[in-house]
């Protein structure tokens, strides 16, 4: 992860269907020691995709009498999921064949004796997390995040390595960000930058363009019924575009979007240096092209905020434990900042939507008590404890999501009255660009942030920091919005109450967070901590969020449910309705042509009188695309 250097474009291997053969460990040792170089090699064996079953193989070079087997912990997910728990069985042999002893260490490692000439490790592990945060093979398709099914060499986890699969079913193809091998493997320069590329294999559509000097593929594993595959790439090649004009820079020769539409539960995105995996219910994407350019567009930044603009508490990636960080509410809240900015630069949002969608954060993070306890970073330092559904409560926790995409909103008019409306976030983030990513250089998580900030408005900034991102104070939303003509209203309505809140974990179904005590959601039965399998017959999951918007007081409101000890049912009881308070951006009484300038400004991202544009390149030419 986190790695500048730029993979080969694939070859048309990927476009056609082909079995690929086991690499010969004799021959791989040849080849290694030919280059001098000492590579450790993978084959991926779908033997059994009816059972979910994957059978792998490690080839490891000649080397130390001992060596260790790590299989990681966490990946894609702030949270840990001991992937080993799939594991079958593990053995190992050395190059003639002969067994070699096999321990485990600990539920995640094992060690092996004899390697000393190289060695051959085996093992078959069950791979059903769908999704794209998770590994599947099943009869329809196969889509790896590799960090989640192969083990690597501790003591060679920088190596180069190469991987191939075996027992692929006809008519399947590969697809991944990875360089090909004319044998049909594919290479990595070391581990992590091998499980930073997903892989899908299948019989998926292909799409795609060019933009900006880019190349852009577009993978999808969906029904062709459920998306047109024009409408799809024509709004990419617009977010493509608005954010590489954004940053003034474009660090990557080639780019794939891998999509999967399922019928049933599915949403969220996975961000890689080279790609992205989304998923979106089918449903939803017919209503609307707006959930599919929102996820794109925030994905699609990620390749510099995250991937790049990287902070320093996020690496070198720990696989055995959590990696704790500060900075999420600006690698991922701010980012969501950006997605909206390149939205509305592409012109798939309008000025309505975008105050439409600021209302809503504001009203999602007022609603929550805990935004007076918890600190943006606090809250991404409690990332790990999402998977727990106490801790999801509104009393508990705010998400660094919401909070830092409020953040960067604060922030960008901050930096823009500080600087006399020379700078604006996306000096912020260019100059992070030019003196970190395109150094090769972390940053130190709030505190490099500040740094940015401060250097391109030339003003102290700590202020913002110390009260708004380290601190629980209350945001005095007006005193941002006023430089554009705007104020928060408060808004009282009465609403339909399903008598419950629900969250969804990206790798699961929806959950219940929190019952209105004396509800009949808690009369009929309904508790904290159930997983909704179903909800008005259908499946539970991010969908099921317009169902329940969707309802209206006196409604009967059916779910089926399994609760913590397994145990399910069915559930009915009429929906109730419930004061709510809400908020709203709306003009001021008087907006001076001075704020409508600024307004125009800042909804398109720019500073309003720039004296500079910081790591500026010209047309044509971006000044870090890498060779």
């Amino acid at each position: 992860m986190n790695l500048l250097r730029e993979n080969s474009r694939r070859s048309t291997l990927a476009r056609n269907a082909f079995r690929l053969v086991p690499f010969s460990f004799f021959f791989f040792l040849t080849l290694a020691a030919a280059a001098q170089v000492a590579i450790v090699g993978y084959t991926i064996s779908l033997t059994s995709p009816e059972q979910h079953l994957v059978e792998v193989e490690i080839i490891l070079p000649p080397g130390a009498a001992q060596r260790e087997l790590q299989l990681p912990v966490w990946n894609a997910l702030y949270q840990v999921r001991d992937f080993a728990q799939y594991v079958d069985w593990v053995r190992a042999k050395d190059r003639s064949g002969k067994a070699l002893p096999v321990h485990a260490i600990n539920t995640s490692r094992w060690q092996v004796e004899g390697t000393e000439s190289g060695a051959v490790i085996e093992y078959q592990i069950y791979v059903d997390s769908p999704g794209p945060f998770g590994a599947q093979l099943n009869s329809h398709h196969a889509f790896f995040n590799l960090a989640e099914i192969l083990m690597y060499p501790v003591d060679a986890r920088n190596a180069p390595l190469r991987v191939s699969f075996s027992h692929v079913p006809a008519g399947w193809r590969i697809a991944t960000p990875l360089a090909s091998l004319p044998d049909g493997g594919f290479s990595a320069e070391n581990y992590d930058r091998l499980v930073d590329s997903p892989f899908e294999l299948g019989t998926f559509q292909e799409s795609d363009f060019d933009e900006s000097g880019g190349h852009f593929r577009v993978i999808v594993d969906a029904d062709p019924a459920d998306y047109d595959m024009t409408k799809l790439t024509a709004d990419l090649q617009k977010i493509v575009a608005a954010a590489i004009s954004w940053m003034n820079d474009r660090p990557f020769d080639t780019y794939t979007f891998f999509y999967h539409f399922p019928r049933g539960a599915g949403g969220g995105g996975m961000e890689h240096a080279y790609s992205t995996a989304i998923e979106l219910n089918a449903n939803i994407l017919k209503q609307s092209l707006y959930p599919f350019d929102t996820v794109s567009a925030h994905e699609f930044f990620h390749l510099w905020n995250v991937k790049r603009i990287r902070p320093q508490t996020l690496e070198p990636v720990d696989y055995t434990k959590e990696n704790y960080t500060r900075a999420l509410w600006f690698s991922e809240g701010v980012t969501s900042t950006v997605e909206n900015t390149i939205e509305l630069r592409a012109g798939l949002l309008d000025e309505k939507g975008y105050l439409n969608v600021l209302g809503a954060e504001i009203s999602e993070l007022e609603s929550r008590p805990a935004h007076l306890t918890q600190s943006a970073e606090d809250s991404s330092l409690d990332a790990w404890l999402e998977g727990n559904p106490y801790y999801r409560r509104p009393e508990r926790s705010v998400s660094y999501y919401n909070k830092g995409a409020l953040l960067g909103v604060a922030l960008d008019l901050a930096v823009r009255q500080a600087s006399h409306d020379r700078a604006s976030l996306r000096e912020v983030l260019e100059w992070m660009n030019l003196h970190y990513a395109r150094q090769g250089r972390l940053f130190n998580d709030s505190e490099g942030v500040r740094e940015a900030a401060e250097a391109v408005s030339h003003a102290d900034l700590g202020w913002f920091f110390s009260k708004y991102v380290a601190g629980t104070e209350e945001i005095p939303w007006d005193d941002f919005f006023r430089a554009v003509g705007l104020h928060v209203a408060t808004v009282t309505d009465n609403v339909p109450d399903a008598g419950f809140i629900a969250s969804r974990n990206f790798d699961g179904p929806m959950t219940v967070e929190e019952v209105t005590l004396g509800s009949p959601a808690e009369r009929a039965g309904l508790q904290a901590g159930d997983t909704i399998l179903e909800l008005q017959g259908k499946p539970g999951g991010q969908e099921s969020r317009q169902a329940l918007y969707s309802l209206h007081a006196g409604d009967t409101l059916t779910v089926k449910v399994r609760g913590r000890r397994g145990t399910e049912r069915e559930l009915k009881w009429q929906v109730g309705t419930r004061e709510e308070i809400s908020y709203e951006l709306q003009d001021l009484d008087k907006v001076t042509p001075d704020q409508r300038a600024l307004r125009a400004a800042w909804l398109k991202g720019k500073a309003e009188s720039p004296d500079q544009h910081i790591g500026a390149t010209a047309p044509g030419k971006m000044g870090s695309v890498a060779k």
